[in-house]
C-alpha cells in the first residue's frame, strides 16, 4: 500500500452537508488503532531477543539432524543398539559387584591371608590374560576381513579393534599377533603393521568375549561391516563356543621401577 493511500485511509472526517460531523468507517477506525506504531524500548528488545533465540535453536536442531550418524537408521538397527548400550552398563554393573564381594569376603574371612592369596592368584591370571602372557580360550568369534584391492587402511582395523573391545572383547589375537593394551596399527592399504609386524590379508581377529555383543556392535549402522564393505573389502563374521588365543606376549622386567610392598 503506498502512503498516499494509507494517508488517504486516515483522513480526518468531515462534516455533512447539514453541518453534523461525518462518522469514522470501521476501516478508518482500524488505521487509527494501529498507526503510528507505539513500540516501546522494552518490547522491542524482547522481540529481538526472542529472534535471536529462535534462530539458535533452527540452527541447533538442524545441526543435530545433519550430523547424527543414527539419521535414517532402522528401527530394528536403533533397539539393538540400544540393547548394546544396556549391556554394557550391566557389564560394568557386574564388575562393580563382583570388587565389592571380594573386598566383603577378605573382610569376612576366618582365614585372611589364605584368601588374600587366592584372590592374588586370580588377579596374577586376569593381569595375564591382559598383559597377553597366558593362552585363553573361550566363546567368541572370528572376524575375517578379504581385502582384495589393498583399500583397507590402518586406521580401520584400528576401528575394529575398539568397537570389539567396547563391546566386551577379552582378548584378542590379529593375524597371529596378541593384542595388548597398547597395540597399535600402522602403513597403508596392503602393507599394514600391528605392533611392527607386517600382516597382509585376509586380517584375522580372533576375539573371546560374548558372541551375542561382538557380532552387533560390528554391524551397527555406520560401523566396521559398512564402512569396510564401502571399500570393497568383504567380512565375515563367525561366532563359536570355544575361540582358542595361545600368540604370546613376552613377559618384561621394568627397567626402573619396583614394587614398593615389603
Amino acid at each position: 500500500m503506498s502512503n498516499d493511500a494509507f494517508n488517504e485511509d486516515r483522513e480526518e472526517p468531515g462534516e455533512r452537508t447539514d453541518g453534523t460531523p461525518e462518522e469514522l468507517t470501521g476501516r478508518q477506525r482500524l488505521m487509527d488503532g494501529i498507526w503510528p506504531l507505539r513500540v516501546t524500548r522494552a518490547q522491542l528488545i524482547v522481540a529481538v531477543l526472542l529472534f535471536v533465540l529462535g534462530l539458535g535453536l533452527a540452527i541447533q536442531v538442524r545441526s543435530n539432524s545433519d550430523n547424527s550418524a543414527l539419521r535414517g537408521a532402522r528401527q530394528e538397527d536403533l533397539v539393538r543398539i540400544l540393547d548394546e548400550v544396556d549391556d554394557r552398563t550391566q557389564r560394568l554393573e557386574d564388575e562393580k559387584q563382583r570388587l565389592v564381594d571380594q573386598r566383603t569376603e577378605l573382610e569376612n574371612s576366618s582365614d585372611q591371608a589364605e584368601e588374600a592369596r587366592k584372590q592374588t592368584v586370580e588377579k596374577e591370571r586376569q593381569l595375564g590374560i591382559l598383559a597377553g602372557t597366558v593362552a585363553v580360550h573361550g566363546p567368541g568369534i572370528t572376524l575375517t576381513i578379504n581385502d582384495p584391492g589393498d583399500a583397507v587402511q590402518a586406521d580401520m582395523l584400528l576401528d575394529a579393534l575398539q568397537e570389539l573391545r567396547a563391546a566386551g572383547a577379552e582378548a584378542i589375537e590379529v593375524n597371529g599377533v596378541r593384542v595388548v593394551a597398547n597395540t597399535y596399527f600402522s602403513g597403508d592399504g596392503g602393507a599394514v603393521k600391528v605392533d611392527d609386524h607386517k600382516i597382509s590379508a585376509p586380517y584375522v581377529f580372533k576375539v573371546i568375549g560374548k558372541p551375542q555383543d561382538l557380532e552387533p556392535a560390528l554391524n551397527i549402522p555406520g560401523g566396521v561391516v559398512q564402512t569396510l564393505e564401502k571399500e570393497q573389502a568383504t567380512v565375515h563374521v563367525a561366532q563359536s563356543d570355544d575361540i582358542v588365543i595361545d600368540a604370546l606376549r613376552p613377559a618384561e622386567r621394568p627397567d626402573y621401577s619396583r614394587s614398593s610392598a615389603q
